[in-house]
């Protein structure tokens, strides 16, 4: 899942990274086939593959995995397959949003999937627009704080376009505009500064605290949908505090 809830910590935990290695490798192999597919596999003179190779060889894909996802996306191995990005909109417990984005073959078996996983789990489906304006998309960079402090992160990455650093946990995030993205990645390459992920991600401008027993209910709910083959990430406005986390892992 991604977002910037404090929900999202829970990804964290080991168990849950052991159980979605494999599906994380699948999304980062299909972004692969999709930039190979629309700027061919020369990654000099395709920047979006030499991003999608880098984000993948970051995230330890295996090197022959990645060799064959570039030749097949660029129909190097026979007819490449042609995705298409699909966003979803709906609802999930106590009127939390959700944005669901596909890259899929087959537009109608994502929509079909997609549904089915959001009413068996309790959310209900939203027309196109109905949750979207909710949201806007942002370049975040995750970091471990370290002994850094966000004195140091600013000077490093506001010349770069970086709009703020926020805490999460244990971890700081870097905000920017989407476009400003790779500047500020660049920025940290420069500074010597280590970090985790950089993403284009959909943040919500407001969030909805859940309660325990809703936020068990949004939980199952965003398991079921980020399973499901086609959807590569799951964006949301709902904020589970510290206290109803510890309040799960007590059950």
């Amino acid at each position: 899942m991604s977002g910037h809830s404090k929900w999202a910590t829970t990804k964290h935990k080991k168990a849950v990274i052991d159980a979605k290695r494999a599906k994380s490798f699948a999304k980062l192999i299909k972004n692969i086939e999709v930039a190979a597919r629309a700027g061919g596999a020369d990654m000099a003179g395709n920047p979006g593959l030499e991003l999608a190779v880098s984000k993948a060889k970051k995230t330890s894909v295996p090197i022959d995995n990645i060799n064959r996802a570039v030749k097949r996306g660029a129909g190097l191995l026979g007819d490449a397959v042609d995705y298409q990005t699909i966003m979803y909109e709906g609802y999930g417990p106590q009127g939390t949003a959700l944005l669901i984005e596909c890259l899929t073959d087959n537009k109608n078996r994502a929509a079909s999937e997609v549904r089915l996983a959001v009413t068996r789990n309790g959310g209900n489906m939203g027309d196109p627009g109905s949750v979207a304006y909710m949201f806007t998309r942002k370049g975040v960079v995750t970091l471990p704080k370290k002994d850094l402090t966000e004195d140091d992160l600013l000077m490093a990455v506001l010349d770069a376009g970086a709009d703020e650093v926020k805490e999460s946990g244990d971890n700081f995030e870097i905000i920017s505009e989407a476009a400003d993205l790779r500047a500020v990645v660049a920025a940290l390459e420069e500074a010597g500064i280590e970090y985790d992920t950089d993403e284009a991600e959909f943040l919500p401008s407001m969030h909805v605290e859940l309660d325990a027993d809703n936020a068990r209910k949004f939980l199952k709910l965003v398991d079921a949908v980020e399973d499901l083959d086609d959807v590569q990430n799951v964006y949301s406005n709902a904020d589970i505090p510290a206290e109803v986390f510890a309040q799960l892992e007590d059950d």
